[in-house]
């Protein structure tokens, strides 16, 4: 059977035990989080927060999902036109790279297009699977058109000059 990955809707501050407990039952699961950096009177913070509040993914067979239905804190999957939204495997690596690679990423809800392939304004020095749309001063977006959001990071300026690259089909060249 053919694995997809799902969005699954827990309760308030339960995403990290849902993921844990469905590790447990040998289900993959991505949790994304994002990494907050403050700085406070010249000392850097760091702390770590859900990106996707109540929202974890797993990558599943049709057949486990009573397994993950029963699992404590779990309330249901995201359904989309009466079937579980089945979320790209590009859009979870990307998304894993990005909040990887970048801190203090937002969400902006967008609407819905599950026929949309990923769209990504992109650092000149990552190839992303997916479209390269525009670059623009020192913000990176990345469109999830299956799940309605895009993340927002901004670069900092010593890593980016946005006068120095230009668009070349899907790639950004210097």
């Amino acid at each position: 059977m053919k694995r997809n990955w799902y969005a699954v809707y827990t309760k308030p501050h339960c995403e990290k035990r849902v993921a844990s407990l469905l590790a447990k039952k040998k289900i993959e699961t991505y949790y994304p989080m994002n990494r907050i950096i403050s700085y406070n009177s010249n000392k850097r913070k760091t702390a770590y927060e859900p990106l996707l509040s109540t929202f974890i993914f797993v990558n599943i067979t049709d057949c486990e999902m009573d397994i993950i239905r029963k699992t404590s804190c779990v309330i249901n999957f995201i359904y989309w036109l009466g079937k579980p939204a089945v979320i790209q495997h590009d859009e979870i690596i990307n998304m894993q790279y990005f909040t990887k690679e970048y801190s203090n990423v937002k969400l902006q809800k967008k609407l819905v297009n599950p026929n949309e392939s990923t769209k990504i304004i992109s650092d000149p020095h990552i190839d992303f699977k997916g479209k390269v749309i525009s670059v623009k001063n020192t913000l990176l977006q990345l469109w999830l058109p299956s799940l309605g959001y895009m993340l927002v990071a901004e670069l900092e300026k010593s890593n980016f000059d946005s006068y120095s690259y230009e668009l070349e089909g899907n790639k950004l060249v210097s």
